[in-house]
Order: structure tokens, then C-alpha cells, then sequence
């Protein structure tokens, strides 16, 4: 009789464990969320390009596959060296695109008049020195090259600029969020979490309508005008 008591006891003691357990388990489960507030913050930097890229190529037709193609290949040697003596250098020029297909005319009834060939090669080139790029796309034409497909500015070294753009994000952010905070009536916490993205310069165009690089590339002397450099940072505070 006093072990089954005993027992009885025991298995009391053990329910209301178990009981104060869950309530416990309960009272984490359903405790509030963190409060936070989010805002995302922007920099932005200025640069002047100091490098630019620009396709070059030349296009060329011919009944005659192989004469077609040694037409292009004379044209292609001379816009090369055409750049080269233009002050291009040679590791600053690669050849990005080769083709060659055929081209056929038909007559009214669909039929298959007559058979030519295009061929067409294209080289992607380096320019340092912005200040001779008009005359140095003039060579190039002069040498046989009959498409320019666009003039890209660029800088060649941006990783201060982006550290800056990068500082201004944050400072930013936070200034934001120091005044959303101060409007509700709260205290700003610690920062729960940071992302950031953006960060590629792009041409700064001055009212409206603007012309882009592409436009330009028929139009000597080229304009390296200025690349805006923007930077956004999400950051996550906590409220207290």
C-alpha cells in the first residue's frame, strides 16, 4: 500500500513539472517579436571617366565566300594598325566577335535569285588617353572600319569612390532613422542588419533628354562628360 502511494506521489510530482514546462514553453513561444525600424540610405559620388571602351569592327559582302573573307581580313589589319599607330596599344585590343553567313535574294515567286556573303569581325578596344578618341575613331574609318556599335566611359580604378558612396549610404541611413525614430517617440537601438547594393557608374545626363555614349559615337570630338556612382544600404535598427 505505501509504494503504491509512493508511486501515486511520484507521478503527481512529475504532472506538475511538466505543467509549469509548457506554461513556461508557452510564455517564450508567445512572447512579443523585436521591434525594429528599416530605412534605406543612399550615396552618391561624382566621377570624371578617365578610360573608355569602343567597338570597332568591319563589315563585308561578296558572291565569293573565301574572297569575302580575305576582303575582311585586309580591312580588319589595316583599322589595327590604324589604332595602333593611333597610340592604342596592342594588349588593349581584342578581337571580340567573327562571323560569317550567307545571304540569300529571292524573287517574287520564292525562289532563290542569288547568293552572297557577310562577314563581319569586330574588336573591343581600350582608349587611356580620352583626349585623342575622336581622332583615333577617325583613323579607324579612314582604315576601312563601317561600324561603330558605341563608346563606353568608364573608370578605371573606383574602389575609393565606392568606399565614399558607400560611407555616404550609411550616414544617410542613419540619419534617417534617428529622425523616424525621434518622430515616434522612440529610442533607436543597436543595427540588427546591413545590406548593400548598387555601386556602377553610370553617365550623368543634364536636363532632359540627353544624349548617351551610343548617340555620340558618330559625333567627333566625344564628350567623356561625368559617371554617377551610387550606392544603397538597407539597414535594419532595433527600437527601444
Amino acid at each position: 500500500m505505501r509504494n503504491k502511494i509512493f508511486l501515486l506521489s511520484i507521478l503527481a510530482f512529475l504532472a506538475l513539472s511538466l505543467s509549469a514546462c509548457g506554461t513556461a514553453f508557452a510564455q517564450e513561444v508567445s512572447s512579443d517579436p523585436a521591434r525594429t525600424i528599416s530605412v534605406t540610405g543612399t550615396g552618391e559620388v561624382i566621377l570624371t571617366p578617365d578610360i573608355a571602351y569602343v567597338s570597332i569592327g568591319v563589315r563585308s559582302e561578296g558572291e565569293d565566300a573565301a574572297k569575302a573573307v580575305a576582303e575582311n581580313n585586309a580591312k580588319s589589319e589595316a583599322v589595327i594598325d590604324a589604332l595602333i599607330d593611333a597610340g592604342v596599344d596592342e594588349k588593349d585590343i581584342q578581337t571580340t566577335n567573327f562571323n560569317i553567313y550567307p545571304q540569300q535574294q529571292y524573287d517574287e515567286q520564292g525562289n532563290i535569285q542569288d547568293t552572297f556573303y557577310i562577314v563581319e569581325n569586330s574588336v573591343r578596344v581600350t582608349v587611356r588617353d580620352l583626349d585623342n578618341i575622336g581622332e583615333l575613331l577617325n583613323a579607324a574609318v579612314d582604315a576601312g572600319a563601317n561600324s561603330i556599335y558605341g563608346v563606353q566611359f568608364d573608370v578605371e580604378d573606383d574602389e575609393s569612390a565606392r568606399s565614399d558612396a558607400r560611407q555616404a549610404a550609411v550616414d544617410d541611413a542613419q540619419k534617417q532613422a534617428e529622425e523616424l525614430a525621434e518622430a515616434a517617440g522612440v529610442g533607436l537601438g543597436r543595427v540588427q542588419s546591413i545590406s548593400t547594393y548598387g555601386g556602377i557608374p553610370v553617365p550623368l545626363y543634364e536636363g532632359k533628354g540627353g544624349a548617351g555614349p551610343m548617340s555620340l559615337a558618330a559625333e567627333v570630338p566625344i564628350s567623356p562628360g561625368q559617371l554617377m556612382l551610387t550606392v544603397d544600404v538597407n539597414v535594419v535598427y532595433e527600437i527601444r
